[in-house]
């Protein structure tokens, strides 16, 4: 998908962590985060990854990311006309 990490992409973040991991290390990972059903980790797999344990946490960020992906953050189209005596 889109936003998909990749071994390139999980190298650079891993990398700007200040963790470096060589190629072997990081085949290990998203096998084990995906269960060696795929290449790429995904957001979901990733936050589970980076959290570990601490499932209460994890929990409310994925509640707070299904309600945020329900609405639209921004609204679509061009914004409304408006006059001077609407501005603040």
């Amino acid at each position: 998908m889109l936003f998909d990490l990749n071994l390139m992409g999980l190298k650079r973040m891993m990398e700007k962590l200040g963790v470096p991991k060589t190629h072997l290390e990081l085949k290990k990972m998203i096998v084990e985060v995906t269960g060696g059903s795929s290449n790429t980790i995904n957001y979901r797999d990733f936050v589970k990854m980076m959290l570990g344990k601490r499932s209460a946490v994890l929990k409310l960020v994925l509640i707070f990311e299904d309600k945020a992906n329900g609405s639209p953050c921004k609204p679509e189209g061009p914004p409304p006309k408006r006059d001077i005596a609407s501005l603040p």
